[in-house]
């Protein structure tokens, strides 16, 4: 696979962590269940990887976003546990399959259920933020932060915007000892303006899907007046790795994600095809899967190779390519990612490609003129219509309005504060802002568990209510029981402090201010 030929440019990993606020929000089918797995099949063996490939000496690997809501759940003591206890679980449905005459299965899953079990035994028992800072310190990645809870920014009070913002950069500052200057913007959702809040909080760069920079996604690009870069996902790259009809995740060798073994709810199968059901696929293979990721990393330095050279000679300099997904893909959606991940970013500084991080490109000059970036996202049509599209306008209507109740409540407890810290405040911020969360009316318009999502967003709704309804009738003993018992299960962030919320009428960047370039969000 050895190519000495350099190639052009430079080519730019990145990857998205975040899941919901799952913590003590139910277990199965949805709820804690979908954090234990991504966390054994996609967190687990993905910073594995990166440790292996950094204690080589291998810098600047990529550029990695962790949404500060997931980074509290890693560190959450239940969620710690309960996690412990999942991974040992894991080893025991592998046992019982092997007594059950599935020895096959059975001795596989054991082998990786034990590897995940020392592996969290021995660095992840105090939580995921040593794991991560050794990496970020060791400069094996660029550390990518974002807004507390994921909302969607375009449709979001610009004070709530803020404060969601640099609250979260500030929570990246406390648990790693490091402020990102790149964020993974939740859902890549931009309306004009928004530049000027990511200015004000310290934010250079973030990224955004292809088409919001009309595809043109060779360099980076500062957004209308201000000096903050936008760097564009590569579709044509992206998308041979995770693409819904051609992508690798689907060829016939892999695990199949989808059919489980109901007596152990391990997964035995390849996809085999895409019209097979079932109960009718052939049985994993890993010997086969392993040829077949070593066909694939072999296709996609080819395709990353020649997408930089074509490209460069386009533009008329060196050009970059910048490729990202959700890190959920490598291990839980495509069980064999996290090795075709490490045998990549072996494989294409072998090729003569140059790899490096968002913050490496921006530094180096892979930035070129401005652009008017108007409202976008990466959701389907690349607009806004996933999350603001009349499937989910009931969900815009309650954001709106428990947005409303909260601010106005808080800045009503503000006017009548002694100063000091209130966890009633505190909580009804709290629960404010998880119940505007992306997720939700992700989850609706994908029809992806679309009953959880919609409990989810009402049950804040309802703590927001009920809180601010004992507030205002005077109740404060109530209040105060309610925000602690509200707390018990929604108690993320405990540096959360509601004092911090930027007053009404003090001056913040508004969206929507421009005109030429912008378009209409969405009816």
């Amino acid at each position: 696979m050895s190519d000495s030929r350099a190639v052009p440019g430079r080519f730019s990993l990145v990857l998205h962590s975040h899941l919901p606020w799952l913590v003590h929000h139910g277990r199965w089918p949805v709820g804690e269940e979908w954090l234990y797995q991504s966390w054994a099949a996609s967190y687990l063996p993905v910073a594995r990887v990166l440790r292996t490939l950094a204690a080589e000496g291998r810098s600047h690997l990529l550029s990695f976003g962790i949404t500060p809501v997931l980074a509290a759940q890693l560190d959450d003591p239940h969620a710690l546990a309960a996690m412990h206890h999942w991974l040992g679980n894991w080893q025991m449905r592998a046992d019982e399959a092997s007594m059950a005459g599935k020895r096959e299965l059975g001795g596989y899953e054991h082998a990786l259920a034990a590897e995940a079990l020392a592996d969290f035994e021995q660095r992840w028992r105090h939580g995921g933020s040593p794991v991560w800072r050794e990496l970020i310190d060791a400069e094996a990645i660029e550390l990518l932060g974002g807004p507390l809870a994921h909302p969607f920014q375009p449709l979001l009070d610009s004070r709530l915007r803020d404060f969601q913002l640099r609250e979260g950069l500030a929570d990246a500052r406390h648990r790693w000892g490091h402020t990102p200057a790149g964020i993974w913007a939740p859902e890549c959702g931009f309306t004009p303006g928004m530049e000027q809040g990511y200015a004000a909080a310290g934010v250079t760069h973030f990224m955004v899907d292809g088409p919001a920079l009309r595809g043109d996604t060779t360099l980076g690009r500062p957004v209308w007046d201000s000096d903050v870069v936008a760097f564009g996902r590569d579709l044509q790259v992206s998308y041979r790795v995770w693409s819904p009809k051609s992508g690798y995740p689907g060829q016939a060798h892999y695990r199949d994600f989808h059919h489980y073994d109901h007596e152990t709810g391990l997964k035995p199968a390849r996809v085999t095809g895409k019209q097979v059901a079932g109960p009718d696929k052939a049985p994993y293979d890993p010997a086969a899967a392993t040829a077949a990721i070593e066909r694939d990393v072999a296709d996609f330095v080819a395709t990353v190779r020649e997408r930089l050279i074509t490209e460069s000679e386009r533009i008329g300099r060196p050009a970059l390519v910048v490729a990202a997904f959700d890190t959920e893909l490598f291990g839980h959606w495509w069980h064999e990612g996290p090795q075709w991940l490490e045998q990549v970013l072996r494989a294409l500084p072998e090729a003569g490609v140059t790899v490096g991080t968002l913050a490496d490109a921006r530094a180096d000059g892979f930035v070129g003129a401005p652009v008017e970036l108007a409202d976008s996202s990466w959701g389907s049509g690349k607009d806004w219509r996933v999350w603001a599209g009349d499937q989910v306008r009931d969900l815009v209507d309650l954001n709106a309005e428990i947005v409303r109740a909260a601010l106005d409540t808080l800045d009503k407890m503000a006017a009548q504060s002694d100063g000091l810290r209130d966890p009633v405040a505190d909580q009804l911020l709290r629960e404010a802002i998880l119940a505007v969360s992306s997720d939700w009316a992700f989850m609706v318009s994908k029809d992806s568990a679309a009953g959880y999502a919609r409990d989810r967003a009402h049950q804040h709704a309802h703590a927001v209510r009920e809180i601010a309804a004992a507030v205002t009738a005077g109740q404060l003993a109530k209040a105060r029981q309610l925000a602690a018992g509200w707390y018990a299960a929604d108690g993320f962030f405990p540096a959360l402090d509601a004092r911090r919320l930027v007053a009404r009428g003090t001056d913040i960047p508004a969206v929507g201010h421009r005109s030429a370039g912008a378009t209409e969000g969405p009816a």
